[in-house]
């Protein structure tokens, strides 16, 4: 899996400056179509849904989901070894993804799941049935969290805690979210994974844990994990700050994984320290996975320097894709899958194609190019076109 090498390939893209530039194509990397180990890392990607472009509904208002075609890339998802972290943020969740649907989605990769030999589920259990404002107690909060865990668990699925809203909004001190978790942990069936979510993915989420300071905030997070260790299989925390991930990481009670979800440090994170390392619960998975599955399998031959040399290059693609404002990430995933072949369109549930300028999806084209990642540079190259005429560039 050499660097890319350069191909006759050439199209135009705009640049930052309002011009239009020639670029030359890369060739893509040969990664395996699976790994050629058992991996030592356990690695979800957090999986992306793709919309009904033929649903008669309001795309800003209604859900249509493709449901061969989603459950299509968990399969890819599964094939390379990863596990799929399902009806999270980058399935939308929050942001066109409603509490039914994506109850419907969990019960169907579920189904999947079961004729897929090794295939590893954890599903997202929030309270976004339960709006905000009509919100009123902790105990409000406390009943949307046991409906979603219970139907979850009805269908025989394992649970990521997922931050909560309502929560963040009626907690008056440290001590409601020690309250809600403390009643949640207690009655869960099996190890959950809780997720901190921090205010540059989701800004209703500020002041998460009963402070706007992450390391005070973190005193509370460590306090609940650490008392409640026996029901946490492990903490993903969202903060894009590895000083922040490592602090916890060293802190977290024996048998307590690290599940890094910064997915701007995500390679130094996974490879770890003396001291430990991280496992991997990240969106960018679902757009660089066969780059993460080659790169985790040469980490488990103990290959390190291979395991950035292939990791390495998708980070700044990453950085792109997450750069501010990060809640909109969820369209630079959907664009690398439909340029890459896994979906017929760029479409995404509640119009989010549309929440990043063609400018910012040019710089993801090169970086997933420069990364090695555009699987067909042809097909890639047409796709791409087809997006930038309805932008008005046909040059």
């Amino acid at each position: 899996m050499n660097a890319p090498e350069k191909l006759a390939l050439k199209i135009a893209l705009p640049t930052a400056d309002s011009k239009i530039e020639t670029y030359a194509l890369g060739a893509p990397r040969a990664f395996p179509a699976q790994p050629a180990r058992a991996l030592t890392r356990v690695a979800y990607s957090a999986a992306h849904v793709v919309a009904d472009p033929l649903a008669a509904t309001d795309p800003w208002l209604d859900a249509a989901i493709d449901w061969d075609a989603t459950i299509a890339y968990r399969r890819h998802l599964w094939k390379l070894g990863l596990g799929v972290a399902e009806a999270m943020d980058t399935a939308q969740r929050g942001m066109g993804l409603d509490w039914p649907t994506s109850l419907e989605l969990i019960r169907h990769t579920l189904a999947a799941a079961r004729g897929v030999s090794g295939a590893l589920v954890a599903s997202g259990a929030g309270t976004d049935q339960l709006a905000p404002a009509d919100a009123r107690t902790v105990d409000d909060v406390i009943r949307a969290y046991e409906e979603q865990i219970a139907a979850i668990e009805a269908l025989g699925g394992r649970i990521i805690l997922m931050a909560s809203r309502a929560l963040a909004r009626v907690a008056r001190s440290p001590a409601d979210y020690e309250r809600v978790y403390d009643h949640i942990l207690t009655q869960a069936k099996e190890p959950v994974i809780i997720h901190w979510l921090g205010e540059m993915f989701d800004p209703a989420l500020e002041g998460y844990w009963g402070d706007r300071d992450h390391w005070r905030a973190m005193e509370t997070a460590i306090g609940v994990i650490n008392a409640h260790a026996a029901k946490v299989d492990g903490v993903k925390i969202s903060l894009l700050d590895a000083g922040k991930e490592v602090a916890m990481r060293r802190r977290l009670a024996p048998g307590v994984r690290m599940y890094t979800g910064d997915d701007f440090n995500y390679a130094e994170l996974i490879a770890g320290d003396g001291a430990g390392h991280s496992d991997a619960l990240l969106g960018i998975f679902d757009a660089i996975a066969p780059a993460a599955s080659a790169a985790l399998s040469e980490l488990a031959a103990n290959r390190v320097e291979a395991f950035h040399e292939i990791l390495g290059p998708t980070v700044p693609l990453s950085r792109h894709i997450f750069g501010a404002p990060t809640r909109f990430y969820k369209t630079g995933v959907v664009f690398l899958a439909w340029l890459n072949g896994h979906q017929d369109h760029f479409t995404m549930v509640g119009g989010q194609q549309s929440a990043r300028s063609i400018v910012h999806l040019a710089q993801v084209f090169r970086l997933a190019d420069a990364a090695g990642l555009l699987r067909d540079p042809d097909m890639a190259c047409r796709r791409m076109r087809t997006l930038l005429a309805v932008h008005g560039i046909t040059a």
